[in-house]
């Protein structure tokens, strides 16, 4: 059994669930932060359960503490302003604090770095969801920023559309451009574990996808 446990944000998305299962095949002990723990059902002795919110810093703090790696897999409440750049501030203060170097988090394909060289198709992905959901590109384009100025090893992974399946596929991180239209949610959990002890895409925002 590994020692090093994991902080996980993020565990009961409509992929979070392959993440967690991905960690337990890998032998990790993890500490999930939950806003309601009553509806996460799985009990596992390597599983140990924060009630909190990522947006509270003392929530995130107690999540953190002891660990020694932080996977974000946060999704957008419904109905709630955006919250990216909340949380990620919130994560790297904690980190910093307890002196934590690795995290490792996912977002979508509209974020631009400075390295791009988007296709057509992505280009026009980009615009319409700066048109669609103005606050929360703004926000996670704000939070990819947020993590160039810390002084994390962090890895930011921009995504398609993600497929819930337990199925792998042939995949592909491109730090350039986005040649796949999805991603299987099994395939991007073995990523983000992997890159747990990987080096290859620290302070790197690659693309992900199947192809």
């Amino acid at each position: 059994m590994k020692t090093n446990t994991i902080a996980v944000i993020g565990g009961t998305g409509k992929s979070g669930n392959y993440l967690i299962q991905e960690l337990l095949e890998k032998g990790y002990p993890m500490r999930l932060l939950l806003r309601t723990p009553e509806n996460f059902t799985l009990q596992h002795p390597l599983i140990e359960i924060i009630k909190g919110d990522a947006r509270n810093f003392e929530d995130i703090n107690r999540l953190i503490e002891g660990c020694s790696a932080v996977i974000s897999k946060i999704g957008q409440p419904a109905g709630e302003k955006s919250i990216f750049t909340d949380a990620t501030r919130n994560i790297i203060e904690s980190m910093n604090s307890h002196g934590i170097k690795r995290y490792i988090t996912i977002t979508g394909l509209n974020v631009d770095t400075p390295f791009d060289h988007k296709n057509e198709k992505v280009k026009a992905a980009t615009a319409w969801m700066h048109e669609n959901y103005p606050e929360t590109t703004k926000d996670k384009q704000e939070e990819y920023e947020i993590l160039v100025s810390s002084n994390l090893d962090w890895t930011l992974v921009r995504l398609p559309l993600i497929i819930p399946s337990a199925e792998n596929f042939k995949t592909e991180a491109n730090l350039t451009d986005c040649k796949g239209e999805k991603i299987s949610a099994a395939d991007l959990s073995e990523f983000l574990v992997a890159q747990i002890d990987d080096e290859a895409y620290i302070k790197r925002s690659p693309f992900l996808y199947n192809v």
